[in-house]
């Protein structure tokens, strides 16, 4: 199926107002904003940041996200390892947020882009549709991600007893960060307007 967009009709839009322009309007005219028909670079961008996330997802799932040392005995954990030390504790609704917003929001985010990438790379645009839905909930849940940080985080603050115990980051924190921070670019990187292209 053939669209009718912006580039056959040889129009602009305005992606601050939603202004439409003649191709010849370089300024939005209303928002006094820059004007292009496709984001430069939209798509290299998109893919290099995504495949920069797949390759920090698996440090970040592997390597320790904390250290507890207690009368001089450091234990490591995991996230995984985090989630079952919550669901033995009875704290469930805690284990269900980490498993949501450290695994599974992530792993989503990533399936989505490279679902975008596929439908632009092929221009299957009768996917284009689906792929704008699920592009506008990666778009909205983005920063949720840093939760699993922000969890730590807090936790390093506030969980200190005297000398006894002490709770610090481990090396998958700045992998998962690395990840939450290069799918965000990803998602501000991609023109969803190169999803109705067919040329």
């Amino acid at each position: 199926m053939k669209y009718d967009t912006d580039k056959n009709l040889l129009l602009v839009v305005c992606t601050h107002c939603g202004s439409i322009f003649n191709k010849k309007h370089t300024i939005c005219t209303n928002c006094n904003s820059t004007m292009t028909q496709r984001k430069k670079h939209a798509f290299i961008k998109t893919l290099c940041f995504t495949l920069i996330s797949i390759i920090f997802f698996i440090p970040a799932n592997v390597l320790p996200m904390m250290h507890v040392t207690t009368l001089g005995t450091v234990d490591s954990s995991t996230i995984f390892d985090g989630i079952l030390y919550f669901i033995d504790s009875k704290s469930y609704g805690i284990a269900a947020v980490i498993f949501i917003a450290s695994i599974m929001v992530p792993i989503f985010k990533l399936m989505v882009l490279l679902f975008l990438l596929f439908v632009v790379y092929f221009k299957k645009t009768q996917f284009a549709r689906t792929a704008i839905k699920y592009f506008r909930i990666i778009h909205f849940i983005g920063k949720w991600s840093m939760i699993d940080i922000f969890v730590v985080a807090l936790m390093i603050v506030i969980v200190q007893f005297g000398h006894l115990t002490s709770i610090s980051a481990g090396a998958a924190a700045p992998s998962f960060t690395v990840v939450v921070i290069m799918t965000i670019l990803a998602t501000q990187s991609f023109d969803t307007r190169l999803l109705w292209d067919e040329e």
